[in-house]
């Protein structure tokens, strides 16, 4: 009788490809420009990775926000925090809610960090307070400045 364990496990991926010149192995994901890409374009391994980085900076952030005024605050909140959520961030266009809520929870753990506010506190508010677009607001809002810059340049490409 085989085992059922064995009959669960995913199927073996090739972890070689071979050529008459050489063989180069197969990796799961690749990491291009600092952004990881999995063999299912899932963006999971980056969001993961993504998070790590963010929430090692909000605990530092944490540490030394009593000694800063919020003006200061938002500034590093938003060069260490916000700059690697906005980073390629249209590449997360269209991915579902689950994962983008993973990086409003960063988002959120960061305004309730600048402005001192509880955990359990509405983010809403906080979030306006600080002239925020909640993540899923932002990547649209680069998706459509995007598709009207591309809209501007050939349009200019097309006049001349």
């Amino acid at each position: 009788m085989p085992d059922p364990v064995w009959q669960i496990r995913p199927k073996p991926y090739h972890s070689k490809i071979h050529n008459s010149l050489t063989s180069i192995d197969t990796t799961q994901s690749a990491r291009n420009l600092g952004f990881i890409c999995d063999k299912h374009l899932s963006f999971s391994d980056q969001i993961s990775a993504l998070s790590k980085s963010c929430y090692h900076h909000i605990c530092a952030l944490r540490c030394i926000r009593p000694y800063l005024d919020l003006h200061t605050t938002k500034t590093v909140a938003t060069s260490t925090v916000h700059s690697k959520l906005d980073y390629c961030n249209s590449l997360y266009y269209g991915l579902p809610k689950f994962q983008i809520n993973h990086l409003q929870h960063i988002q959120n753990a960061l305004a309730r960090t600048v402005v001192q506010a509880l955990k359990f506190k509405h983010i809403t508010p906080i979030l306006k307070s600080l002239h925020w677009l909640k993540v899923s607001e932002r990547i649209e809002y680069k998706n459509h400045l995007s598709h009207l810059q591309n809209s501007q340049y050939h349009s200019a490409f097309v006049s001349i």
